[in-house]
């Protein structure tokens, strides 16, 4: 598959998650089979690009490419300039966002809220492309369905933004007037996959191997993208992966390999971040490593109260190693453990709920 001049591993992608997908995180998805991976959203708004948030979301140190950067903003000139402004520092794909469905963005007209004003929208997707054409670096584009369940207009939205140049689109399978709650439905993926001829990738509730083949086999999507379900168990890409090509399941991983890869994890966390605030934003991804296992609960509220690095990596050591003592592999985790407790996995989307 291929975005612009660039060919990808794979048709398999972690998507832009607010406070997590740093670059540590990236990385290990991309490690562990992703094709593509896409950074938090940047914000346009000059006075804050020299923001320390903003320096770590902007931080591509030893990355491998290609770079994709997502953007957001309400003003197509400021998106056109934030685009130049990460073009400069490294970015070599940008994404904009139109599928953040969070109310602090929302209720500044940015992310999914661009979708109630389509000549808006368009004029930012406008801007962005002609801003990077020139220098030859493709802009992507990531929406929900609609607004709402009454306003779903992804599509009418997808060929204006192919017309306005975008060479990509990701479609979230809820509106924003969902979040994330309910099911995702794909009915209107594979519409917009239908009404235009640049790739699809499909994304909202692929938290199995099987689930991403049916999903892909339904919406005719050319990519899946998995978000909430890589938490915590970022190897899912490698098992998803190994299912499409072989149709078996992969083992569960050895407990001595996730011990490994979540200390290489925090570490890189903390070289970023810094101990204060390393020790701290690290939490929540050692809570979602150790969702559904044994001890989980007391083990989470004892890393709540530690402020140092080398005692949460000595901790995270020590849990690890207890584990090993009741078996080398990890335990088998439903996928439904990945989301939230009121989504309920199901492997076919014709027998989901559709909003």
């Amino acid at each position: 598959m291929n975005i612009g001049p660039y060919t990808l591993a794979n048709n398999l992608f972690a998507a832009p998650m607010a406070g997590v997908t740093d670059r540590p995180f990236r990385q290990l998805c991309r490690a562990l089979g992703a094709g593509y991976a896409v950074s938090e959203m940047v914000t346009s708004q000059r006075d804050l690009w020299n923001s320390l948030k903003t320096s770590r979301r902007a931080n591509h140190d030893g990355e491998p490419g290609p770079i994709a950067v997502q953007i957001a903003g309400t003003e197509a000139a400021m998106m056109a300039d934030a685009a130049v402004y990460n073009i400069d520092r490294g970015a070599q794909i940008i994404d904009i966002n139109m599928g953040c469905p969070a109310k602090k963005v929302c209720t500044k007209w940015a992310g999914s809220a661009l979708m109630q004003d389509e000549p808006l929208a368009v004029a930012i997707a406008r801007a962005v492309v002609d801003a990077c054409a020139p220098r030859g670096v493709p802009v992507t584009l990531k929406m929900r369905t609609g607004w709402s369940q009454a306003n779903r207009n992804a599509v009418t939205l997808a060929r204006a933004f192919e017309d306005a140049g975008i060479q990509m689109l990701t479609v979230h399978g809820r509106t924003r007037e969902q979040g994330y709650r309910g099911f995702a439905e794909y009915d209107t993926i594979a519409a917009v996959k239908a009404a235009v001829s640049i790739p699809v990738v499909a994304n909202g509730d692929i938290t199995s191997p099987e689930k991403a083949r049916d999903v892909l086999a339904y919406t005719r999507a050319d990519a899946i993208m998995i978000g909430r379900a890589a938490q915590g168990r970022p190897w899912i890409f490698r098992e998803v992966a190994h299912f499409l090509e072989t149709g078996t399941h992969l083992a569960p991983p050895l407990v001595a390999e996730v011990r490994r890869l979540l200390i290489e994890h925090l570490q890189d966390h903390y070289a970023l971040y810094g101990e204060f605030t390393g020790v701290r934003s690290a939490r929540k991804h050692i809570a979602w490593y150790v969702k559904g296992l044994a001890g989980a609960p007391e083990f989470r509220a004892r890393m709540n109260l530690i402020e140092d690095c080398g005692e949460q990596l000595r901790a995270v050591g020590e849990y690890f190693d207890a584990l090993a003592a009741c078996g080398d592999r990890m335990p088998a985790v439903s996928a439904a453990i990945c989301d939230d407790e009121q989504q309920q996995e199901t492997c076919n989307p014709h027998e989901q709920e559709t909003y």
